[in-house]
């Protein structure tokens, strides 16, 4: 799929070396599982699909021992479903699913994104994946993110963390809980990353903690729009908190004390 956008039956043959016959068989089998897809335009060709690149990262998850039970579907998004599992440990599987929806404002909203032959959406996913498992490596355990556990294609596995996004949730102390993710967010900025994504939809907490989710657009403190994507993070965190819990927090005094 890196040379092919449909991928013509003869090169599927040739490549893994079985009869037409047989090859036919097997991805009449995928696609009524729902993994390959056949189309005639521009002409005749397979492609895989979302639901395939998933099974093929939990078989190989699932080989090497990080993952031994697949549980239900606990939040789903533009750009990613996540699962609990079980391993050693209670998991949380994300597959990154980006372009599935609007690959062209992906291609021109991250900067990750190149060219790669003609399977764009397959590499989007993988990167994605990759930042933010590189992400959560370099800020857990001092920032308050979920533990990375393993990485395979476009599928995260990391630490299930319990309760629910700020969106969801109705604070005790939002004025504790809003300083808590502040000091994060410094300690992040200190390790020279901004999310680049923050809002109430991306903060976790369960009652005692608060975490902070979804990393794939992170940028570094080094970037050009460094000081611009900090100053949005922290604005689109305290008109939440003002608007829904009445706190009246400065975005540009907060910003000031996370980079100060």
């Amino acid at each position: 799929m890196r040379r092919y956008q449909w991928v013509p039956l003869d090169i599927i043959r040739r490549t893994i070396g079985l009869s037409e016959s047989e090859v036919s068989y097997r991805l009449g089998r995928l696609m009524e599982k729902g993994m390959v897809r056949f189309d005639t335009v521009p002409y005749e060709g397979y492609s895989l699909i979302f639901q395939g690149y998933d099974t093929l990262a939990l078989l190989s998850l699932t080989r090497k021992g990080t993952v031994q039970a697949l549980g239900s579907l606990i939040g789903e998004g533009k750009e990613s479903v996540v699962y609990e599992a079980l391993g050693l440990s209670e998991l949380a599987l994300k597959f990154h699913h980006v372009g599935q929806r609007s690959f062209q404002s992906v291609r021109v909203n991250r900067e990750y994104m190149q060219e790669e032959g003609h399977c764009p959406w397959v590499f989007a996913s993988r990167r994605s994946a990759e930042r933010e498992y590189e992400a959560l490596q370099s800020l857990h355990p001092a920032v308050s993110v979920p533990l990375p556990v393993d990485i395979n294609r476009h599928t995260v596995v990391m630490e299930f963390v319990p309760g629910a996004t700020l969106n969801r949730c109705s604070l005790e102390c939002p004025e504790e809980v809003l300083a808590d993710i502040l000091r994060n967010v410094r300690l992040a900025y200190g390790k020279g990353i901004i999310h680049a994504d923050l809002s109430e939809f991306n903060v976790m907490h369960d009652g005692y903690r608060s975490y902070l989710i979804d990393w794939p657009q992170w940028v570094g403190t080094d970037h050009p729009n460094a000081g611009e994507l900090l100053l949005r993070d922290i604005g689109n965190l305290t008109r939440y908190f003002q608007r829904r819990y009445g706190i009246e927090v400065k975005t540009g005094e907060a910003f000031s004390e996370v980079t100060g």
